[in-house]
This record gives structure tokens, C-alpha cells and sequence, in this order.
């Protein structure tokens, strides 16, 4: 079984959010669990990081991640819009 390991960050991002819009994280956390390769590979100064990208209430949201596959964990990093989101990843 899959290990989740949450940063600060996003738990800050988590705890602001609606019972409706939890319900649409788990389903995207359950399909990363599925399938921990399905976010987007990023390169350069975010090597190792994957993004995976879902609606909830109808805009785009960005789930950034870290795949450990020796220890079978996920380390889930950033929750949020497009508008900044690189930026304060890269922090």
C-alpha cells in the first residue's frame, strides 16, 4: 500500500478548502495512488516533481508531487491554481 506524506504547504492549502472540494482532491489523491506515473514530469530546476492537473468547481487545479518508489511513498507538495504556482514551488 501507497504512503502519502503531506508538506506544511500543502496542509495549509488543504484546510482552506470545502467539503465539496475535498471530495474532488481525494478522488485526484486515489487516482495518484493508482497510478503514481499519470502527473506530468517536470524538468529542470523541478526535477523529480510531478504535476497532476484536475477540475474542481469548474477551474483547473495543479497537484504537485514526489514519487519515492523504493520506500512506496508519495509525497504530496503543492495544492493550486496555475496563477503562481511554479514559483512558489520552486521556493
Amino acid at each position: 500500500m501507497t504512503r502519502f506524506v503531506q508538506t506544511p504547504t500543502f496542509k495549509r492549502a488543504v484546510k482552506r478548502l470545502h467539503k465539496a472540494q475535498k471530495q474532488a482532491l481525494d478522488d485526484a489523491v486515489r487516482t495518484i495512488a493508482d497510478n503514481p506515473t499519470c502527473g506530468e514530469a517536470k524538468v529542470g530546476d523541478l526535477a523529480g516533481v510531478r504535476v497532476y492537473k484536475f477540475r474542481m468547481d469548474n477551474s483547473l487545479i495543479l497537484l504537485a508531487y514526489e514519487h519515492f518508489e523504493a520506500e512506496n511513498t508519495i509525497k504530496l507538495l503543492a495544492l493550486g491554481s496555475h496563477q503562481n504556482f511554479y514559483r512558489n514551488l520552486k521556493r
